[in-house]
């Protein structure tokens, strides 16, 4: 016999009928329909609730509740002014920059914060979303400038 589309067919025992309940008591799941007797389960409709524990408290409302999560934080990539040093004197210093430069890995969802750790010996012009007081003084006594962000940063 050829194998043929028209003579496929699955192997002996891979395929089994479905069982049809509640079609007589000689077919093994008549009367009840495996159901059991009474009680919510025998019903139409009856679907447990997920996290459900058979009327044992359950663990969501077992375990304490803590934590807050503050809707108005700011999360800003920090760098300190030591790692600008590294970058050419009089170039301009933006979260783009900061990244293609490889000193931070990924722009924070609110932008850069420049902190005042560590000295600065070349001047630079500054535009990032935030510094600190200190890092702004050691910028501008560098020689450098500090603006304001830029739009859309």
């Amino acid at each position: 016999m050829a194998n043929e589309l028209s003579n496929l067919h699955p192997a002996k025992g891979e395929r089994k009928n479905r069982m049809r309940v509640g079609r007589g008591e000689g077919s093994g799941k008549g009367k009840t329909a495996g159901r059991g007797t009474k009680g919510s389960g025998a019903r139409s409709g009856m679907t447990i609730p997920s996290g459900f524990e058979g009327g044992q408290m359950p663990l969501h409302r077992r375990l304490p509740k803590f934590g807050f999560k503050n809707p108005f934080s700011k999360e800003y990539a920090e760098v300190n002014v030591a790692q600008l040093s590294s970058l050419e004197a009089g170039s301009v210093v933006t979260a783009a920059s900061l990244k293609s430069a490889g000193i931070i890995a990924k722009v924070g969802k609110d932008g850069v914060k420049i902190l005042g750790r560590g000295d600065l010996g070349v001047a630079l012009h500054v535009r990032v979303a935030k510094l600190s007081r200190s890092a702004s003084e050691k910028i501008t006594a560098a020689g450098g400038t500090v603006d304001g962000p830029l739009p859309g940063e």
